[in-house]
């Protein structure tokens, strides 16, 4: 069966994640173990157990969602025959398709990750900044209002759904402005700084060294990155295009719309919650996407590739 792996980013985590997983599957205990083993702190006892605000931070939400989407791909490979034709992820869900398809190991990606989270959380701690949700316009009004006012566009997501992230007094400046530019809708989001903007370039720099030294290779499958909306070219390309993510703007839309431009149609979502599905109903409404959080959403997905298969 072929499909498109895809991944989500830092927002869906949730405290319980993976602890059905857990103690249903041994592979999933021995992958869980090994994970904590290699960052050298219980990751799981924070996914499971929480609580909330300790798995809200940057530095354990990143390596609780990179293994959990690791999990759930090894356990449906188990069960099913999966054949990637590429993979993607939000955000920090780009690292997750890379382990996913041999980029790099699940111990390195671990380890990677959780440094990008600490990174970020630096750089949000200096520079304190907030993100907003735009919605019901254009992707070209909020590029517009965005620069405006001074910030920058974090995510184009879907149409009709775009992020914007800066600093704290321009993001305000965009939700007070966003009816009189055309949208129906402006919210600020709950997160703990302005994410793919600017304001992460310490991060960004800090992290390039990390890139460095992370043994990688180039993947079995395409994997789209976020920062260029095409599949990467080369290792030294894969390092560069993750650098930039952290400052530059998530193009999900057009990675997206690439893959199902080039007919792939059957998409599975690895991670908690539907929100990359739902991006899709806005994206593509003839693409099918299958949801895989927990190991009851795991035997339906099973269930529901078996039958097309």
């Amino acid at each position: 069966m072929k499909a498109v792996l895809i991944f989500p980013g830092q927002g869906a985590q949730k405290v319980g994640m993976g602890r059905d997983l857990y103690e249903g599957s041994p592979v999933a205990r021995e992958m869980m173990q090994a994970a904590d083993q290699a960052l050298g702190f219980s990751l799981t006892d924070v996914m499971f157990n929480g609580p909330d605000d300790q798995l809200t931070r940057t530095c354990h939400c990143q390596p609780a969602l990179f293994l959990h989407g690791l999990v759930i791909e090894r356990l449906l490979r188990e069960k099913v025959r999966v054949e990637p034709v590429a993979a993607a992820g939000l955000s920090l869900g780009e690292f997750t398709a890379h382990a996913a398809v041999g980029t790099m190991t699940l111990e390195d990606g671990l380890k990677l990750v959780q440094k990008r989270g600490a990174l970020m959380e630096e750089a949000c701690a200096a520079m304190p900044g907030a993100m907003a949700a735009l919605i019901g316009g254009s992707d070209e009004a909020a590029q517009e209002l965005a620069a405006a006012c001074g910030v920058d566009v974090a995510n184009y997501n879907c149409p009709g759904q775009v992020v914007v992230s800066g600093v704290v007094e321009g993001v305000d400046q965009v939700v007070a402005r966003a009816k009189e530019a055309g949208f129906k809708l402006a919210r600020k989001l709950n997160v703990a700084g302005a994410y793919h903007s600017r304001l992460m370039q310490s991060a960004k720099e800090k992290l390039v060294p990390e890139l460095a030294a992370t043994s990688m290779r180039m993947p079995d499958v395409p994997v789209y990155s976020n920062f260029a909306a095409r599949a990467v070219q080369s290792v030294q390309d894969i390092r560069e295009t993750l650098a930039s993510q952290v400052c530059g703007s998530v193009r999900w839309a057009a990675c997206m719309k690439d893959l199902t431009d080039r007919g792939e149609r059957l998409f599975i979502e690895m991670g908690p919650g539907k929100t990359l599905a739902g991006m899709m109903a806005r994206i593509c409404k003839e693409a099918r996407v299958i949801s895989i959080e927990d190991m009851a959403t795991l035997d339906q997905a099973v269930a529901e590739l078996s039958n097309l298969s």
